[in-house]
């Protein structure tokens, strides 16, 4: 008998390949513990710190194997630390999304890693459904932001050269949308333009207000009001 595939079946989401970067191998074990349930998350590499992390990810490049799509990177760390490890992967790998691991006083750290580059952060005692959250966020192009730690960036984030004013009401619109979380294709759905316009919005946003990342956009709409801080 032929099996006819059913066309109305809903498709399966691709599968998100995780490197996880941090010198205890206690905390990659319980991270891989996190995500070993999840069917959408799949852990592809382990480093115990920056440089070994850039090892691997050329090793990949130069064998032309698939790169992984998230790296969730710890910022203290021996030989190098996540703050020059994220604007080195940043720079030769920009597929490749960095969430940073940090612990509640590591502010200034934070701030560093997503000067670097880094797409969002998580908290070292988050619960496991946050972390598959914060991975999936990454993966999608989208901003996860810890309330608690958003509030104490946005004080101390300095202001941009260039202010809000030198956006037009459409990028300002588009702020916002990435300051929510949404990425290029929800803010091109909900605003009815192309993804490819929305990118041209978002990368257009990012450089008047000279900023390195969507996140450092995000923090910044919170601290100018344009939407309430994380609850």
């Amino acid at each position: 008998m032929t099996t006819v595939p059913d066309d109305d079946a809903p498709a399966q989401p691709p599968v998100i390949r995780l490197m996880v970067v941090d010198d205890h191998a206690i905390v990659r074990r319980g991270i891989l513990a996190y995500v070993d349930a999840v069917p959408t998350v799949e852990v592809v590499g382990e480093a115990t710190d920056g440089q070994d992390a850039l090892a691997q990810l050329a090793q990949c490049a130069a064998l032309r194997t698939r790169l992984p799509d998230v790296v969730l990177m710890d910022l203290q760390m021996p030989r190098m630390g996540g703050v020059e490890a994220t604007a080195a992967i940043v720079q030769a790998h920009p597929d490749v999304r960095v969430v940073v691991l940090t612990s509640f006083g590591e502010v200034e750290r934070v701030h560093a890693a997503l000067a670097a580059g880094a797409a969002g952060y998580l908290l070292k005692d988050a619960e496991p459904a946050e972390v598959v959250t914060a991975v999936q966020a990454a993966a999608a192009g989208e901003v996860h932001l810890d309330a608690a730690v958003a509030r104490q960036l946005t004080r101390r984030m300095a202001g941009p050269q260039v202010g809000l004013g030198a956006l037009t009401a459409r990028e300002r619109e588009v702020l916002a949308l990435v300051a929510q979380g949404h990425s290029n294709r929800d803010i091109a759905e909900r605003l009815r333009i192309s993804e490819r316009t929305a990118r041209t919005h978002v990368s257009n946003v990012l450089a008047k207000l000279q900023l390195a990342s969507r996140t450092q956009a995000a923090l910044l709409a919170i601290r100018e009001g344009l939407i309430p801080p994380p609850s």
